[in-house]
Order: C-alpha cells, then sequence, then structure tokens
C-alpha cells in the first residue's frame, strides 16, 4: 500500500472523492461506515443518489473546480439515506493533480467536540468528583446522627408527626446512597485485562437485565460471530453493560420497548496516544434504544459527571461508564435523535498470546 493509500485509508472523517460528474470515484473506510455499504457498490453512482445533504452543494462544487479554491460549510445535516441525519461540517477541496475531481469530506459535529475536548470528560470528571469525595465522608457522618435522632424522635410523636420523620430518614438515606456512588466513582481500581468473548460479557449483562430492570423489554440481537476477543477487565465491562441497557430500558419509561444490539468489526478507528502512536479500535459494541432521545441541551455533555436527562438522576452513571471505557483505552459516543439513541463502545483486540476467557 502506497503512503497516499495509507494516509486515505486512515483518515478518521467520511471522504469522496468525485469526478466531473459528481459521480463517486472513491470513497474511504470511514464514508464505507457511514454509509453501510462497500466502496465497490458506490463507485460510478451519483454522489446525491447516496447522500441527503441539507446544503446546495451542486453550486457548491461548481465554485471549487472553477476556482480552485478550498470552501468550507459548516452545520450541514447529512444522511446516508436509511439512516437519521447528523450534523457535519463539510469540507470541498479541488484535486490539483486530476483537474475537474473534488474532494468531499464531512466531519461529524459530534465527533469533532469529542475530539476537541480531548477527554475532557476524564480530566473534569477527576475534578469533580475529586472535590465531592473530599465532601462525602464528612457529610455522611452527620447524616447519620441526623437520621438516627429522626428514629429516636418518631418513638415518641403521634402518628400523624411521625410522616415527618419518616421523610427525614428516608431523605436522609438518599444522600447517602448518593454519596456512596461518588465514592465508588472515585475508586474504581484500574483494570485487570484478560482476554473475552464480548458476546459472552453481553449474554451475562442481558441475562441479568431480563429478571430485573428491563424485565418489560424486548431484546434483538445482531452479532457478529467471528469478532476476536477483546482485552478487558470482565467485571468493569460488565458494569459498563449493565449501566447501558439500564440508561436504555429507562429510556422507555413505565411502558415497554426494544433494546437492540449489535457487534461488529470496524478498521477505521484509532485513538491518538499523547505520544503519537495509534491504537485500533476495532471492535465495535451498540446498545440501542427506541425512546424520546436524550434532550438536546444536554447531549454534548452526557457523559460528564452530575448531568442527568431523567428527573433524580445522579448523573453518575454514564460518567462512570466513560471513566471506565477511557482505563481501558477505549472510546465511547452516542448519538441520538427521537425513536433512536445509539451508544457505541469501540475497543481493542486482546493480544494474539491471550487465551480467550
Amino acid at each position: 500500500m502506497s503512503q497516499t493509500d495509507q494516509v486515505w485509508a486512515s483518515l478518521p472523517v467520511p471522504a469522496f472523492l468525485l469526478a466531473e460528474n459528481d459521480g463517486i470515484a472513491d470513497i474511504n473506510p470511514a464514508a464505507e461506515q457511514f454509509l453501510n455499504a462497500s466502496a465497490k457498490s458506490m463507485i460510478g453512482s451519483p454522489v446525491f443518489d447516496k447522500l441527503a445533504i441539507d446544503a446546495p452543494l451542486e453550486g457548491a462544487f461548481e465554485r471549487v473546480r472553477k476556482d480552485n479554491s478550498v470552501l468550507f460549510i459548516n452545520n450541514v445535516d447529512v444522511s446516508g439515506g436509511n439512516t437519521a441525519p447528523i450534523q457535519c461540517n463539510i469540507q470541498i477541496a479541488p484535486l490539483l493533480a486530476t483537474p475537474g475531481f473534488v474532494l468531499l469530506l464531512m466531519e461529524p459535529r459530534q465527533l469533532a467536540d469529542r475530539l476537541g475536548r480531548s477527554h475532557s470528560v476524564k480530566s473534569s470528571a477527576r475534578s469533580a468528583i475529586g472535590m465531592a469525595e473530599m465532601l462525602a465522608h464528612e457529610i455522611k457522618n452527620p447524616l447519620a446522627g441526623i437520621t438516627g435522632a429522626a428514629q429516636l424522635l418518631s418513638m415518641n410523636l403521634a402518628a400523624e408527626d411521625q410522616e415527618l420523620t419518616d421523610l427525614i430518614v428516608a431523605e436522609s438515606r438518599r444522600i447517602v446512597t448518593l454519596l456512596e456512588q461518588v465514592e465508588q466513582f472515585g475508586n474504581v481500581r484500574p483494570p485487570v485485562k484478560r482476554a473475552y468473548n464480548i458476546h459472552d460479557l453481553l449474554d451475562r449483562a442481558t441475562k441479568s437485565a431480563k429478571v430485573g430492570f428491563a424485565a418489560n423489554m424486548t431484546f434483538a440481537e445482531d452479532y457478529d460471530p467471528s469478532l476476536p476477543a477483546t482485552y478487558v477487565d470482565g467485571d468493569q465491562m460488565l458494569q459498563v453493560l449493565l449501566n447501558l441497557l439500564k440508561n436504555a430500558a429507562e429510556a422507555a419509561g413505565k411502558g415497554s420497548g426494544t433494546i437492540r444490539l449489535r457487534t461488529f468489526y470496524d478498521l477505521s478507528l484509532r485513538l491518538r496516544r499523547k505520544d503519537g502512536s495509534g491504537n485500533p479500535l476495532p471492535l465495535q459494541v451498540e446498545i440501542i434504544d427506541d425512546g424520546p432521545g436524550l434532550p438536546p441541551e444536554i447531549a454534548a455533555d452526557i457523559f460528564e459527571p452530575f448531568v442527568s436527562g431523567r428527573e433524580n438522576g445522579t448523573g453518575l452513571g454514564l460518567a462512570l461508564v466513560s471513566k471506565i471505557i477511557s482505563d481501558h483505552d477505549g472510546w465511547i459516543t452516542v448519538n441520538s435523535v427521537p425513536g433512536r439513541t445509539t451508544f457505541r463502545i469501540s475497543l481493542p483486540v486482546a493480544p494474539k498470546q491471550m487465551e480467550t476467557s
């Protein structure tokens, strides 16, 4: 593979090479994933037969070809036809070596925001949780005293007044539970990694969910049985899957819904380390619910501590999920529109010398 081919294949955003007639001359692996189709099946097709773009791009392509200049269009809704629209920043550039050809790059806004923050979830979580941890122990001690005092008072009160002391006890216990979650977040041990079949972990998580919080949900599985083993801490990854399944079940409210589980292999995602090296994350796990979707005002910050879309939610469940995935050198994203919210986990493959558990 030439250096140019390697660069093309490594681009983390969908890229389309368009001929003079706006037909697709080539697409990179990220574009194949975006369209859920192979480059071979796309080549020769008019680009507007395969992409729905909410912008007058015909004129834009003309301008780029005529002026030999790059054009940027921000905040455009783009869809692959059978997928929900995704807001993207678009770049159109002339291919100087081949007159008439243009390069179309689409950068999903969600990916741009996440990459630009460079795992700010982890750093902001440390600062927020670090402060909360320092206070948690000090708050729990007086709360225990308040609870005990309320219980003693209730012994000498009339039945109608005991409602107030019961309220004090119940609310004190609720605060203690929240503080324990804060402490749990800060005390997650470093992962002890082994090779695992991700489907075994998914099976364990779904069996637990079906007899508990997701008893009223329908499960649909679309697994790639040929996936190699991943390299994770089994207990921590099980915790991640259970949290995401619970989140999906709660999205249905008091009714029933469907949780779709999907696994597949995708080589296009590489996580860039601080030393400049790349970490491939080809194993993909998606947990999809058909609930109302995330509130738009919190969607970009859903992995931050204390951000929650539910009434009385603590906002620590997804922050903990993000922390565990980050500790595994993995990646997690969410794409949400009304009727479909998809959490995708991207994980590394286990080293060849490791045996599958």
